[in-house]
Order: C-alpha cells, then sequence, then structure tokens
C-alpha cells in the first residue's frame, strides 16, 4: 500500500499536474535590445568569429541581422579571397532533385500547371498566356456547349488558370525588375 501513495501523476506536462503544484514558472531570458520585454530567444553574434552572443526576439533579430555585413572591415580583394576560402570548404554539390523541375525556377508549381492546363510551353510570356486563355475561353465556354460538363469543368480549369497566372505577373511587375 505505501508503494502507491508515492506515486506521481506529474508524467512531465504542466496541464496534468494538480492546482497549487510547488513547480516554478520557467525563466525566460529577455531580449538583449534596450526597453524589449520580449523573450530573448535568437542568438546572434557580438562580432564576427567570436563566441560572444546577443539574445534578441524575433524582430530585434532580424534588424540586427539586416545591417550585418560578414566583410566588414576587410577590403575588396579579401573579402574576394575570404569568400573563395570559405566557398571551397564546402564539400558537396547541388541536390539532384532540383534539376527534376521545370522551366528556369522563375515560376513556381502553381505556375507550372497553369500553364500545363492552357497548353503552353514553360517559358511563356504574357501575350502567349492572354491568346491562349482567349483561345481555349472561346472554344469550351459553357454558353457554346450548353449542357456539356466536361466542357463546363475545362472552363473552370481555364479561368483559375488564367487567374493564377494573371495574379502572379501582377505580382512580377509590381517587384519591379530584378
Amino acid at each position: 500500500m505505501a508503494r502507491y501513495s508515492t506515486r506521481n501523476d506529474d508524467w512531465g506536462f504542466p496541464r496534468w499536474r494538480p492546482y497549487g503544484s510547488e513547480r516554478a514558472a520557467a525563466q525566460v531570458r529577455l531580449c538583449d535590445r534596450e526597453g524589449c520585454t520580449a523573450a530573448g530567444d535568437r542568438p546572434a553574434p557580438k562580432s564576427p568569429n567570436s563566441p560572444e552572443r546577443w539574445y534578441f526576439c524575433e524582430t530585434h533579430a532580424g534588424e540586427y541581422n539586416k545591417r550585418w555585413d560578414y566583410f566588414q572591415g576587410l577590403t575588396a580583394e579579401e573579402a574576394e579571397a575570404r569568400e573563395k576560402a570559405e566557398s571551397g570548404e564546402r564539400r558537396y554539390r547541388r541536390a539532384d532533385h532540383w534539376a527534376w523541375g521545370e522551366g528556369d525556377g522563375s515560376r513556381s508549381r502553381a505556375e507550372m500547371d497553369a500553364l500545363r492546363v492552357l497548353d503552353l510551353e514553360t517559358d511563356a510570356d504574357d501575350v502567349a498566356v492572354k491568346a491562349a486563355h482567349r483561345r481555349l475561353v472561346k472554344l469550351h465556354h459553357p454558353d457554346r456547349n450548353a449542357g456539356d460538363a466536361d466542357a463546363a469543368a475545362k472552363f473552370q480549369a481555364i479561368q483559375a488558370a488564367y487567374e493564377v497566372l494573371n495574379r502572379a505577373a501582377e505580382r512580377r511587375a509590381a517587384e519591379g525588375p530584378r
């Protein structure tokens, strides 16, 4: 009987502990940025090649990394030599599965599927997309194919594909040239 009285119902899950348990709250490290009260759970080096770390919240870590210059204090030749030396240290090659994709990598999978629906090549431009959309809409429009469920489904797929490609083109135009 004494054996069961020492049994612990904790199991390591805080929700299962009885109310009023003696376990203290977990200590949280605060962000090292002055005045920030968020949890500082993202380490950042204080200087290049230094083991000392700052601990920032997500927002301040992003701010810190945006201004980080890995080649600070080096001349252009020294920076190039350092980059070349470190890239030579990598003893791996790009994974083969990256070559399995279609196109030049500038389009998403959804865009590639949309091009396939419109019977276009992977390098089709916006003019070709509009022409293919117009041609296929005329061919599969429900007014032209009254009562044909297959034509209606194909028409909806064409419209959805054109919408995907149109939004992608607008997004690229808003981002500007690369």
